[in-house]
């Protein structure tokens, strides 16, 4: 079993819980543990185009628990990766609410989502998106000094999540010298870094040949587990859909469950 990097999750944490309460972000004061981390309202999301306008979502409701793996599966162009996108405040909803972590993330100006995608959300993309100028360790710890973190200490941060991801030894490489499940590795510990409770993987092994893909998402699931996240994947893959603890479907602008979290074992 894999130990987290040096006291940094709970650090990091820690900072983020005082710069949240200083700030007043959080919606509800009185929120706990078992309150849903996404709570989606009535979310409607609409394009206008040549030939109108064009609705993606109608009266879509979600909520997601502290600690589930949720899959998100469905056609391409069901809206999958825009629906990630909205979790993430990366895009706005047309109408509706997304509360993300006990905030409101439609009513977030362009600077406060950025800090609140730093200081909350992890984010896998399909590709890898890692600056080949840079090294693998460079590239882990671009998070931390977009917040300001010394470069000393965000070096030495980023050598624990290497090691976390099994790719101690690939510090010094750049992108281009690693193979593309190593690169995968690279992206996940990069999201990672900040500690962030939430963590969007928008298909995240697609680009893989199926055993490497298997392995990236074993690793996915093992983070998931040590520490303490919330996951929402959105992937083609039903065989890695059904380790998930809850599939849902996007299909016709809305969300239906394939399948139910399993019980715990008595």
């Amino acid at each position: 079993m894999h130990s987290p990097p040096a006291a940094a999750p709970q650090a990091s944490r820690a900072a983020r819980e005082t710069q949240l309460r200083a700030s007043g972000a959080h919606d509800n004061p009185a929120s706990s543990a078992s309150d849903p981390i996404i709570r989606v309202e009535g979310l409607r999301k609409s394009y206008r185009t040549a030939r109108g306008e064009l609705l993606l979502f109608d009266n879509l409701n979600l909520r997601v628990a502290p600690g589930e793996l949720v899959a998100i599966v469905g056609q391409s162009g069901a809206g999958k990766s825009t629906l990630l996108h909205m979790l993430g405040a990366l895009d706005a909803p047309s109408a509706g609410t997304v509360y993300c972590a006990s905030t409101n993330v439609a009513l977030l100006r362009p600077r406060e989502a950025a800090a609140f995608r730093n200081r909350e959300i992890g984010y896998v993309w399909q590709f890898h998106y890692l600056l080949p100028e840079f090294t693998a360790q460079e590239n882990v710890a671009m998070p931390l000094l977009a917040r300001g973190m010394g470069r000393n200490e965000a070096l030495e941060t980023a050598s624990g999540w290497l090691k976390e991801v099994d790719l101690e030894d690939r510090g010094t490489h750049r992108p281009g010298e690693l193979s593309g499940g190593e690169q995968q590795r690279i992206a996940l510990a990069r999201a990672l870094v900040c500690s962030p409770r939430l963590l969007l993987a928008d298909e995240p092994t697609g680009d893989l040949d199926s055993a490497t893909a298997s392995r990236v998402f074993e690793l996915i699931e093992r983070l998931h587990a040590g520490h303490g996240l919330t996951s929402i994947l959105v992937t083609h893959n039903m065989e890695l859909a059904q380790r998930c603890t809850r599939i849902l479907r996007l299909a016709n602008g809305g969300l239906t469950a394939l399948a139910e979290a399993p019980q715990p074992q008595t």
